[in-house]
């Protein structure tokens, strides 16, 4: 039975919820497991892993910036050595028998250290275009459980398994009926109006600009008439300056303000979904997984701030489906609001989008990445602990 689990990465939200979702999943089968998470101090992670009631270890450890004349860099050197050092410290503290990485800085030196030592490791890549700290990892780790097709021109082939993204309970609970939070429960929880449909804006956990902008002109232009509710979550460094535009804009708008609730940060996005009639999401990874189970008519805007352009390689493993509408993001501040209010009128494509979204769907990720035992070391006295991670 496996006993000590590390599990290291996150920077935001679409690493974190993954990171989580397979924490879940190993307590739920090995219930006297212990998992202890590593992050970046200063990162979300710090916060959002301890509030998921799991305790986390913090390394001095940040990205290079692009530009390689900004001051920033000049630390680097001496964080990445210092954080080699306390990955080492953390291994040798906790002996783990399995380290897992999603991504973001602080799985770099933790499965670095994790390989050199001969112990397990497994890379969970939530992306089509993998990071930076997993494309440096690629050839040290023992496996690659995939969210997308098409890896093996970044890892090796024979260590790459097509999983999909791990997603928490309380989603995977939207795909069933029964055990599902009603939609009354959901609007109430965010205190809205269930007399009209709800949309759901979300820029991801960090906040979208062009996105907080095409809300903003969405409510500008209607005109004090709004046919749907909105919940807006605008990103935790975007949340002071719109909750206080939003505030303003009542002063003179009170009946489309009082249908709008704008938030930071969602920690219960089960009732986000729950609630939510239409979507209109960035096209991050994890929101790519969750809103395929959800199963909502989706309206994605793939960010263009990401590398090789991603994010519209992820939304189009939707819309090639015809799951999902895409909106660029150069055209979003001027078109969000025709393309929600033309699908809300249209019930046979939202009707369609639904279906191909289910078909999409991938719930067993989490099993899936925890029934994995096709690690292959040369020493028989490994592959018997790798066989417990079944």
């Amino acid at each position: 039975m496996i006993s000590r689990v590390l599990i290291s990465g996150g920077g935001s939200g679409g690493h974190i919820q993954p990171a989580l979702a397979i924490a879940d999943e190993i307590v739920r089968r090995y219930p006297k497991v212990q998992i202890r998470f590593v992050g970046a101090k200063g990162r979300m992670e710090m916060e959002k892993v301890p509030n998921a009631g799991y305790e986390i270890d913090g390394l001095w450890i940040s990205g290079l910036q692009r530009s390689l004349i900004n001051l920033k860099n000049i630390s680097f050197p001496f964080k990445l050595i210092h954080s080699l050092i306390k990955a080492g410290t953390l291994l040798n503290r906790y002996n783990p028998e399995v380290v897992i990485g999603v991504g973001g800085y602080a799985s770099g030196p933790l499965l670095y250290r994790a390989s050199k030592k001969r112990i397990p490791t497994l890379i969970q890549e939530q992306n089509s275009f993998p990071g930076i700290t997993n494309r440096i990892l690629a050839n040290r780790v023992n496996k690659v459980c995939a969210g997308f097709p098409g890896l093996d021109v970044w890892f090796p082939k024979d260590r790459i398994v097509e999983t999909g993204n791990p997603l928490r309970e309380g989603v995977l609970k939207l795909a069933d009926s029964k055990s599902s939070p009603s939609k009354s429960v959901a609007t109430s929880h965010f205190n809205i109006d269930t007399s009209k449909p709800v949309v759901f804006i979300m820029g991801g956990s960090l906040g979208a600009l062009s996105m907080n902008m095409a809300v903003r002109n969405l409510l500008e232009s209607s005109n004090n008439v709004l046919t749907y509710s909105v919940i807006w979550q605008c990103g935790s460094r975007f949340f002071d300056e719109n909750y206080k535009w939003l505030e303003e804009f009542s002063k003179k708008n009170s009946k489309i303000a009082d249908c709008v609730k704008c938030l930071g940060f969602i920690d219960r996005m089960d009732l986000a979904y729950a609630a939510s009639d239409l979507i209109a999401s960035r096209a991050g990874a994890m929101s790519i997984s969750e809103l395929a189970l959800v199963a909502k008519p989706t309206i994605l805007i793939p960010s263009p701030n990401v590398a090789e352009d991603h994010q519209t390689k992820n939304a189009k493993s939707l819309v090639d489906r015809g799951a999902a509408i895409l909106i660029k993001d150069c055209d979003v501040v001027n078109s969000l609001k025709d393309h929600i209010e033309d699908l809300l009128k249209d019930k046979t494509t939202r009707q369609e989008m639904e279906i191909n979204l289910k078909n999409a769907a991938r719930p067993n990720a989490s099993h899936q990445i925890v029934d994995e035992k096709t690690f292959r070391l040369d020493s028989l006295a490994f592959d018997k602990i790798l066989m417990h991670f079944a």
